[in-house]
């Protein structure tokens, strides 16, 4: 084993926040919308929480956001302008995930610091970061006052397309996240890449002859 320093302490503390936001988020959201069948909590209490750690989530986005582009580490999310590169990685990725994976085989990318994600999490971590959560955060500021953002509510088509919009994308992100889980367990043991988001370390198994 070799052992690489892949997630740097900024990195890690912004992913816990936001794993823990994303559940208080997603548990009082359920106990918002579903309030006559679940009983976790007071709904008042479910609102106030789930505003709390909404703008707990806003701003640890922006923490991210500015990190990434004054590092320079955004590039990580950026697939390559190659594009038969990419699709070519995409495809050795996939073909892995759906058949190598379970025949035993290594995977095709190899972790580092300047080149983090492979092509398929690169295509998804973009569209989620760029595009997704801010989208989700905007819609749920828009139905935090309603009365306040009233004139942008009916921009995007009215307060019911708006709680569409931010239902689906809810539900979205909790089938992400149980992805996410899943895809964190198959580094050399099912606990090795969930270690590495505290300790900064990845261990990686080093190929024959290097």
């Amino acid at each position: 084993m070799k052992r690489i320093y892949l997630h740097p302490l900024p990195v890690r503390i912004w992913h816990w926040v936001n794993a823990v936001s994303f559940v208080v988020l997603i548990v009082t959201g359920l106990q918002i919308r579903y309030r006559e069948i679940l009983g976790l909590m007071k709904f008042r209490e479910a609102v106030d929480i789930h505003n709390f750690f909404g703008f707990v989530l806003i701003f640890n986005f922006f923490i991210w956001l500015v990190y990434y582009i004054v590092t320079g580490k955004i590039r990580i999310y950026i697939p390559p302008l190659n594009l038969k590169k990419f699709v070519m990685g995409s495809l050795k990725q996939a073909r892995y995930y759906g058949y190598g994976l379970l025949m035993g085989e290594q995977n095709p990318h190899h972790s580092t610091p300047d080149n983090k994600f492979n092509p398929m999490q690169q295509m998804a971590y973009l569209a989620i970061m760029l595009l997704l959560i801010p989208l989700q955060l905007v819609s749920g500021l828009l139905l935090w006052d309603a009365k306040r953002f009233a004139d942008f509510i009916n921009l995007a088509g009215g307060i019911k397309i708006v709680d569409t919009v931010h239902v689906f994308l809810f539900l979205f992100f909790l089938s992400f996240i149980f992805v996410h889980i899943y895809l964190a367990t198959l580094g050399h043991t099912a606990t090795a890449h969930i270690k590495a988001m505290f300790t900064g370390y990845e261990e990686l198994e080093e190929e024959h002859g290097h």
